[in-house]
């Protein structure tokens, strides 16, 4: 039978917010369920950061080096093939209910055209059912109708007279967030539905800004753990890499919290841990809503027949490191959730997987489910046989992400940093050992995960360590190498016709 499939993507969770991975406070029962039910993938990396580039990665099976959305506003160039086409080409309508933030192509468009003014676009295959962009206007709307008379900005998120690091509610409900909204409009459209469907709900939560209404804003308290990560205080972080103090310095409070004034840097430790505490009620309110999503279709009897993803499309600081937000290197940028519930895959539901996996997997997953081939190389590979108990040959045994910071509306990078846009850029490889950060136009990094995974003390110019760093730099080269554009790479023209001869992962 053909089966329902319903991407669930929660914006900016970090991969260790899962009680079901130990977590010290947070709770997620939801969401440990589905896992009890399927596969939890306990190391998961976004390809990029932030949201554009990351869900590029999430979207088209590439990493970053072939798709080439490097910021929030780079175009997703409309050759390439997407996992919303691919739903179309097996006989679904893919139907969105949130964002994709995808910026179109421009070339062949009108120069007028309005859908150049953003990168808040819908990825090309979608229709749209709910759309949820940053202004979140049609969600105000929804709430001034609810009685909601304030409702006519997003100062909305901000209670009055609420300290900057406050866990004060606002004034909207537990059942009229964000969240709750694209999840009424789903189950809305999932009783009109008569054939296999398919779903992919975009939630803009715990994206900030960090606000959550009651019971959610005292669920936890600043004084639980576990203990932030990095350096014991700013001077020393920011002695770590000239990048890292770059984007210490860069940071702005209003875009954590509404309304707020000047820097991060003006933030405590402890303002760092009032926010975090809010930040966990955020995770514990979408656990919520997906618990909704999950009862009413068993309730319906679709439960059975529906495929389930639950990810993220970047992770959170969350005051590791004495930052908030993402991009950079630093693991919990990267290191992201996801859970996969196939119904037709039971033998081995419950189990967690600690191979590396990326976000560039989900497509190439999603098309051997579907039996389908995608349109164009892919840097990821199928996820099947995880669900099935086993390890691929020849599965990767690190994890690489990349992260672009050129500025090209400004130049603010380039200017600081002296550097052309090509090389305000960084990669890194990351296995159980080691982990090599590879910049541009800056100095590298390593960092030895074993008797440092707090990533403090950079070792890349030791020079007993030099035979580990020329090895990880060789990694990375030989991975580029193998990940270019392999898209016609496979085929070749023979007397007898095209010989294509795909690699096997």
């Amino acid at each position: 039978m053909k089966p329902n499939i319903l991407l669930v993507t929660a914006d900016q969770w970090r991969g260790d917010c899962l009680s079901a991975l130990g977590h010290a406070c947070v709770r997620t029962p939801n969401l440990d369920a589905l896992a009890a039910e399927g596969t939890l993938f306990a190391r998961h990396y976004a390809g990029a950061a932030p949201c554009s580039p990351a869900r590029a990665s999430l979207y088209t099976g590439l990493y970053q080096m072939n798709h080439r959305v490097c910021r929030n506003g780079s175009p997703l160039d409309a050759r390439f093939d997407n996992l919303a086409l691919l739903g179309r080409r097996a006989g679904y309508d893919p139907t969105l209910f949130g964002y994709t933030d995808t910026a179109p192509d421009p070339r062949g468009m009108a120069p007028g055209d309005p859908h150049l003014t953003t990168y808040e676009g819908v990825l090309p295959g979608f229709t749209t059912r709910t759309l949820l962009p940053e202004h979140e206007r049609p969600w105000l709307s929804w709430l001034r109708e609810r009685g909601h008379s304030d409702a006519t900005s997003r100062s909305v998120h901000r209670a009055e007279g609420q300290p900057e690091t406050g866990n004060a509610p606002p004034s909207y409900s537990r059942d009229e967030t964000q969240t709750a909204f694209l999840t009424d409009a789903f189950l809305r459209w999932h009783g009109e539905q008569d054939g296999a469907w398919f779903a992919h709900i975009s939630f803009l939560r715990p994206h900030p800004p960090f606000v959550v209404p009651e019971p959610y804003n005292t669920m936890f308290a600043a004084s639980n753990g576990p203990a932030f990560t990095g350096a014991a205080d700013r001077d020393s972080e920011r002695a770590l890499h000239p990048y890292v103090a770059w984007q210490m310095a860069a940071q702005k409070k209003h875009s954590f919290v509404h309304g707020a004034q000047g820097r991060v840097e003006d933030w405590s430790r402890a303002d760092f841990a009032a926010l975090r505490a809010v930040y966990y009620g955020m995770i514990a309110e979408v656990d919520a809503q997906i618990g909704r999503i999950c009862a009413t279709l068993r309730e319906r009897g679709d439960w059975e027949n529906t495929l389930v993803i639950f990810c993220s499309d970047h992770g959170e600081m969350a005051g590791d490191h004495w930052l908030l937000g993402k991009g950079g290197f630093f693991e919990a940028s990267y290191h992201i959730p996801l859970i996969i519930r196939d119904p037709a895959r039971r033998a081995h539901a419950g189990t967690q997987v600690t191979a590396f996996t990326s976000a560039a997997d989900i497509l190439p997953t999603l098309a051997a489910r579907l039996g389908l081939s995608p349109a164009n190389h892919q840097d990821g590979a199928s996820l099947l046989p995880f669900l099935d108990g086993r390890t691929p040959a020849n599965w990767r045994d690190a994890a690489f992400w990349e992260f672009d910071f050129r500025d090209i509306a400004h130049g603010a990078a380039e200017a600081h940093f002296g550097l052309p846009s090509n090389a305000c850029n960084l990669e890194v490889l990351r296995d159980t050992a080691w982990k090599y950060v590879h910049f541009a136009g800056l100095p590298p990094l390593l960092f030895n995960l074993a008797d440092d995974p707090a990533e403090t003390r950079n070792l890349a110019d030791d020079p007993a360590l030099a035979p580990v760093r020329l090895a990880c730099a060789e990694r990375l080269l030989s991975l580029r190498a193998r990940h270019l554009d392999q898209t016609l790479a496979y085929t070749h023209l023979a007397a007898g016709g095209p010989v294509i001869a795909p690699p096997s992962a």
